[in-house]
């Protein structure tokens, strides 16, 4: 599907910003989705190499008009546009409902009204929860542990039904924990990576004994295409993943010793989520995409995280973020 028009939602966040460009080198006529604001911000698509190849829009998913107007004439979506932090969901449980269910039936609306030929709609791993049984296939309970996997549980829902009822060609990809440069520093390997970049000796943390399933972003965006690519995945929910599993204190460590730290970590109970709420097991079995598509992950943890740690270090680049405060 080279040479498409792609609209891509959520384009001016982390995974959404190297989607674009990853679309863009593949040949693809990109439409970028950023949440509008009145500083005329465009999020990380400030920084992407293809800025003067892509079409900038500003708007919100919220908007049904909006989304109806950006999905003219366009070929495919990637819809990522959504409310991530799980801290915050705590605080402000219906911004995820708004923004993540009723954003995604905007998006799907609209995408059904103007004959889209691909939807490919985000999930996250989140709404499995802890793991019932490892490695996670894509038949594993859905469990809410928070507003924020219960919000995107909904979304999902409402995705596939697009696809049960109107026949609307959907698939739901479901990545489990990107990393890489851009990302959030809500996020925990940005948060120690900036904060031993800055000299600091102790780094406050939450419980660092759940593991996940990490993927380097350049990984994640290559699955969201080779599903975009693949007819059997429609009306499917996918895995993206790496099948390696690692404890978050374990990871930690590698990053200390890739960056030559001798950092202490200091467990702060601010950081530890409510007891059923947190996630203490994620290991993706990624056997469905890498049969339908091939995809498996090129990047191995160590390797991502060098590749991590390089852009983050950049004087330029650490400057933008606020080492200092708790991002939730």
């Amino acid at each position: 599907m080279s040479n498409s028009v792609v609209l891509v939602t959520g384009a001016d966040g982390f995974i959404g910003s190297h989607l674009v460009e990853m679309l863009v080198a593949r040949g693809h006529k990109v439409k970028a989705l950023s949440q509008y604001n009145s500083f005329n911000n465009w999020g990380w698509l400030e920084d992407v190499s293809c800025l003067a190849d892509i079409e900038v829009l500003t708007g919100d998913v919220r908007d049904p008009h909006y989304c109806k107007h950006i999905t003219k004439g366009v070929d495919i979506v990637y819809h990522l546009a959504a409310l991530i932090a799980i801290p915050y969901s705590y605080v402000a449980p219906e911004s995820y409902v708004s923004t993540n269910v009723i954003g995604t039936l905007n998006i799907c609306q609209a995408a059904l009204d103007n004959g889209v030929s691909r939807v490919i709609h985000t999930s996250t791993s989140e709404v499995y929860g802890t793991a019932q049984y490892v490695p996670i296939n894509e038949e594993h309970p859905l469990q809410p542990q928070s507003p924020y996997s219960a919000s995107k549980i909904g979304a999902d829902a409402m995705a596939m039904s697009f696809f049960n009822a109107f026949d609307l060609p959907l698939t739901i990809a479901r990545p489990f924990n990107t990393y890489g440069p851009r990302q959030s520093a809500r996020a925990v390997i940005p948060t120690i990576i900036t904060q031993i970049a800055n000299g600091k000796k102790e780094i406050e943390l939450g419980d660092v004994s759940p593991t996940r399933d990490f993927n380097y972003v350049e990984d994640t965006c290559r699955g969201f295409i080779e599903l975009a690519n693949a007819e059997s995945a429609i009306g499917k929910t996918i895995n993206i993943g790496s099948n390696f599993e690692i404890t978050v204190g374990d990871t930690l460590n590698l990053i200390k010793k890739i960056m030559a730290s001798d950092v202490k970590f200091i467990t702060d109970e601010d950081r530890i989520r409510p007891g059923k709420s947190e996630v203490f097991r994620l290991w993706c079995d990624n056997s469905k995409i890498q049969e339908m598509t091939g995809f498996k992950p090129q990047n191995s943890i160590e390797d991502g995280l060098k590749k991590t740690i390089d852009w983050f270090v950049q004087p330029e680049n650490l400057a933008k973020y606020k080492v200092d405060l708790y991002n939730v």
